[in-house]
């Protein structure tokens, strides 16, 4: 979706995922990390009640139970759209059986991670492998990039899998190479790629 806010009479208009899910009907949630970019500043300063405006949804990546087996592999805050997926997948009891990896530089940057932790204890189909570049002595996660070897050995049956992947366009690049690498068709692939901001 598009979203559109206000720096004293400067409108700024965005492109987010949204990451609630449709179950959770009381709002829609999109996650932004703030930085010193005019539209983060500017969002810093919203307060309850300033105007806003919101424009879609767009785009089809989403999920709702069509396969059977599906693997999500994202960094950062490219989560978003999985974490919708994952939580409507958990609230409708989907069967489809689902893997997430999770890749960020450290533990600090890891997004929604209590909430992927009880989502894991609610939905006994859901698996989620968080993995940083930078461990500290307390991780008891895996750590290192989302690689060949990671998929293989936490998606065993990853040719009869569906791939989901968001994120920049970098990693969303690499991504689908490394799963063509491995011989996942391109008809098993879906991408969302986004700018940062």
């Amino acid at each position: 979706m598009f979203i559109t806010i206000k720096s004293g009479q400067e409108q700024m208009k965005k492109p987010f995922s949204i990451s609630s899910s449709p179950t959770e009907e009381e709002f829609i949630e999109f996650t932004k990390k703030l930085t010193d970019h005019p539209f983060s500043i500017a969002l810093a300063t919203l307060k309850v009640g300033d105007w806003a405006a919101v424009d879609g949804p767009y785009g089809n990546f989403t999920f709702t139970g069509e396969f059977d087996k599906v693997a999500m592999l994202s960094g950062g805050v490219g989560i978003t759209p999985l974490r919708s997926i994952c939580k409507y997948c958990t609230d409708t009891r989907s069967k489809a059986k689902m893997t997430l990896l999770y890749g960020n530089r450290t533990e600090k940057d890891v997004v929604f991670q209590k909430e992927f932790e009880e989502m894991q204890k609610l939905n006994k189909n859901l698996k989620v492998v968080f993995t940083v570049d930078e461990a500290s002595e307390q991780w008891a996660g895996r750590t290192g990039r989302i690689d060949a070897e990671m998929i293989k050995k936490e998606i065993p049956d990853y040719l009869k899998t569906v791939f989901y992947t968001c994120g920049p366009p970098a990693m969303v690049e690499a991504i689908e190479k490394l799963l063509r690498t491995i011989g996942i068709s391109e008809e098993r692939i879906k991408t969302e790629s986004f700018q940062g901001y």
